[in-house]
């Protein structure tokens, strides 16, 4: 199967709320057997566990569900390494493996790897195309400002090659070399008046069709609206300091003050609700223009078991609402 030929279905995926990497495997089968179609981790997924390296066993041990990194950095991983690790679920699993990469956020990348950050987008660029080169055609020659890549591989192996985005030039991007864009963190309104945009227009301009936007959405499942806004502020709180995404959020017509995030953009970003309630907002995302929605349980860590719990079968839910 290659990305080409997957199915267009809508899907509901949902984030992985690990803290080892076994128990993000025993999250993966429970999503698995909910009916989920997608299962996806972050850099942290697993407790700073390789995602990776965990996705090998979680495919060894489920059938059919998909799994997807949202992201992977690439300031640490040189493409061609990404490439390989790629190449050798592709082999255990063909078609389920999602590969989603990002450059991610200058203070993380810069603090913990010490990399040179300057020109993410076209660091991201470069990324792109050396993985869609060895994906499509198992060779490649590439020299750019950074990433230089000379290798040939018996043969491509088809990886369904995806990249996160925030602001329009990401998307554009996005809609411009990667089989879909994986959003983070942007309230509902931004991601149809600034986001879909941006994607198909990347697209018209490389004259191919537009990817998938795949919305990744915070959910509190939890009728009590005080409540998720207040998980929210404490999980969620730093990126309101980053400066990327506080400029996403001026434009999205939320400035973030002294005071952190006000109640409209919270209502704006992340879904709460009864686990019907979840479900439907979630399903709207479709209904909006979005191709896939990701949701990111917040979690309430007094009642984490029942917290991940109650946000799988909403999920479960907005995929029968879609499907």
């Amino acid at each position: 199967m290659s990305p080409s030929t997957m199915s267009t279905r809508p899907s509901i995926g949902v984030s992985i709320q690990a803290f080892t990497a076994r128990e993000m495997v025993q999250q993966i089968r429970q999503a698995e057997a909910a009916g989920i179609p997608t299962a996806w981790t972050t850099i942290g997924g697993a407790g700073g566990a390789d995602p990776l390296t965990t996705f090998a066993a979680a495919l060894m041990e489920t059938e059919s569900i998909r799994l997807g990194t949202a992201i992977i950095p690439t300031w640490p991983r040189h493409a061609i390494v990404i490439a390989q690790q790629a190449m050798a679920l592709e082999q255990l699993a063909p078609g389920r493996l999602r590969l989603g990469i990002g450059p991610s956020h200058e203070p993380g990348m810069t603090r913990t790897f010490g990399v040179q950050w300057h020109t993410p987008l076209s660091h991201l660029r470069e990324y792109l195309e050396t993985l869609r080169a060895l994906f499509t055609t198992g060779e490649v020659n590439h020299e750019g400002a950074h990433v230089v890549a000379r290798t040939k591989w018996r043969e491509p192996v088809p990886v369904e090659l995806l990249a996160s985005a925030l602001r329009p030039r990401s998307f554009e991007l996005c809609g411009e070399l990667a089989d879909g864009a994986i959003s983070w963190m942007c309230p509902r309104a931004y991601l149809v008046e600034q986001a879909l945009p941006a994607v198909r227009r990347g697209a018209e301009r490389a004259g191919r069709p537009v990817p998938p936007l795949i919305a990744h959405v915070p959910i509190a499942v939890t009728s009590d609206r005080g409540a998720a806004r207040d998980l929210a502020r404490r999980q969620l709180g730093n990126y309101g300091q980053v400066p990327f995404y506080r400029a996403m959020f001026e434009t999205s017509g939320h400035p973030v003050g002294a005071d952190g995030y006000s109640d409209a953009l919270l209502d704006d970003l992340v879904v709460s609700g009864t686990e019907e309630e979840v479900a439907e907002r979630l399903a709207g995302y479709i209904v909006d223009g979005c191709g896939e929605v990701l949701a990111a349980p917040v979690i309430d860590t007094a009642d984490r078991d029942q917290s991940i719990a109650r946000a799988f079968r909403a999920v479960a839910r907005a995929q029968v609402l879609v499907g």
